[in-house]
């Protein structure tokens, strides 16, 4: 396959259009459909909003937001494009909708990868007369900041598809994993609802408020977490020994705590806790500002690690 230079994004939410400001900052042609009334507007104005923060990355050396073009269907939408990521709600009849629109009008080669989070790729799948060129490319939340993209494929995939995914992402700047067995929520998000789990728990059961447990995270692991993962932090906690150390030293007081973690149900007067306790925390801060706070934390750790240790 040539070199992607034509991509499309169908659905132009707020993955959507997150999607789209990164491949127009890599330099690509993108072209986007989505049927909501004002979706080129919305998505226009939020490509202008984070278009500062990918050149402070350093990543539109070769893009510009004028290589969008706004199609009238998704079929015309793909005519061109060799790799499109689809990101329409997540609903099995909207998604097989979209699939019988596009699937006949899809280049031969062209690649097409799912943003879901909460279906599964054999869901999908059913969706397609010919899935053989359908994956699972999954982001984090914005994807044009959070490198990672969660990739699955199986025995209905066509050889060399997975292949041509990596490439495509680590060339406009992800960092890819590859799922190796279909679960619910894949990898990442099923590591974030466990630990939301046990942070539930332990304001539910009085331990610490809402706020003290996520200053508990952000400033203490959460800082680890963002330079290795959880094994490679462990490799490194007792010495020359390694992870093999650290079991036989911890494994007793692991067992322990697993066995005392929390099991909570989200009902309707937990929601409310945790909503006035998110209140508080905020301090009378919007979601648009605190969005912009985390932003802007994320962009100074990324520039950092940059200049520590390249991520790309």
């Amino acid at each position: 396959m040539s070199e992607i230079e034509e991509v499309a994004v169908l659905g132009t939410g707020v993955i959507g259009s997150s999607w789209t400001a990164l491949f127009l900052s890599a330099g690509l042609r993108v072209h986007v459909h989505d049927p909501a009334p004002e979706s080129e507007r919305c998505l226009k104005d939020y490509v202008e909003a984070c278009w500062p923060t990918l050149e402070a990355l350093g990543m539109t050396k070769h893009g510009s937001p004028d290589a969008l073009h706004v199609h009238a269907s998704a079929g015309l939408a793909v005519e061109n494009a060799q790799f499109i990521q689809e990101c329409v709600p997540e609903r099995l009849e909207l998604k097989f909708s979209l699939f019988r629109d596009i699937e006949a009008r899809l280049g031969q080669d062209a690649v097409v990868a799912s943003s879901a989070s909460g279906l599964m790729l054999s869901e999908m799948q059913r969706g397609w007369q010919n899935p053989s060129r359908f994956l699972l490319g999954h982001p984090f939340n914005p994807p044009h900041l959070i490198p990672l993209v969660e990739l699955l494929v199986n025995s209905k995939t066509a050889e060399g598809v997975l292949e041509i995914a990596e490439q495509f992402y680590e060339r406009v700047g992800k960092i890819t994993i590859r799922v190796n067995k279909e679960v619910p929520a894949h990898v990442a998000n099923r590591l974030q609802a466990a630990l939301w789990r046990e942070a539930i728990s332990l304001v539910e059961n009085g331990v610490a408020s809402v706020e003290d447990v996520d200053k508990a995270v952000w400033a203490g692991p959460g800082l680890r977490w963002a330079a290795m993962g959880p094994h490679m932090l462990f490799h490194l906690g007792a010495g020359p020994g390694g992870l093999n150390e650290f079991c036989k030293r911890y494994a007793d007081s692991f067992r322990r705590w697993w066995d005392d973690l929390g099991e909570v149900e989200l009902t309707e007067d937990l929601a409310k806790m945790l909503y006035d306790g998110v209140a508080r925390e905020a301090r009378g801060d919007t979601t648009q500002e605190l969005s912009q706070r985390r932003d802007a934390l994320i962009v100074g750790y990324l520039q950092s690690r940059k200049r520590c240790d390249p991520i790309d």
